[in-house]
């Protein structure tokens, strides 16, 4: 068995589909995949100070409504990922929801895409809760220039020839 056939314990090809035979970068051919439906979920949290915990929660932010200002660019950033993300494919969205929750010590983020494309969400769902944390830190930054964006990462997929995955 050549490396390029490598199979993980999962039975998944361990071959990287985004390099062609000589190892340069390409963008996969989806052309022949059928259309199904696609979903993806994601998640990440900005650590702030308490001091924005009790801004976010009196609606006191100086530039102003942080959370709804974070919800819209999460939305479009998932929107303009293949502008962001080279090897992406334009797909058509067909939903998109980004949910933010205020706790004690951190604005937990979670995004979920929706699709009927060839190809999943899953980097549609990541750039969504990616781009909302780096616009609530824009949105705190004078009150907190701490704020850390942390443990982004996909929490669920469904759909394709892979199937469903859960974290």
């Amino acid at each position: 068995m050549s490396s390029s056939d490598a199979v993980s314990p999962s039975g998944k090809s361990d071959e990287f589909t985004h390099l062609d035979a000589s190892g340069a970068a390409r963008m996969v051919d989806v052309a022949d995949k059928p259309i199904t439906a696609r979903t993806a979920e994601a998640s990440g949290r900005v650590r702030v100070s308490p001091q924005v915990i009790a801004l976010l929660r009196s609606g006191g932010v100086p530039k102003g409504d942080a959370l709804a200002v974070a919800r819209i660019a999460g939305i479009q950033g998932a929107k303009r990922t293949p502008d962001l993300i080279p090897l992406c494919h334009p797909i058509g969205i067909a939903g998109v929801s980004v949910d933010l929750e205020v706790t004690d010590e951190a604005v937990e983020i979670r995004a979920r895409v929706k699709t009927a494309d060839r190809t999943g969400v899953e980097m549609e769902a990541l750039t969504a809760v990616s781009v909302a944390g780096l616009a609530l830190i824009d949105m705190v930054k004078a009150v907190d220039p701490a704020a850390v964006l942390s443990e982004v990462r996909v929490e669920s997929k469904t759909g394709g020839l892979s199937g469903d995955w859960t974290r």
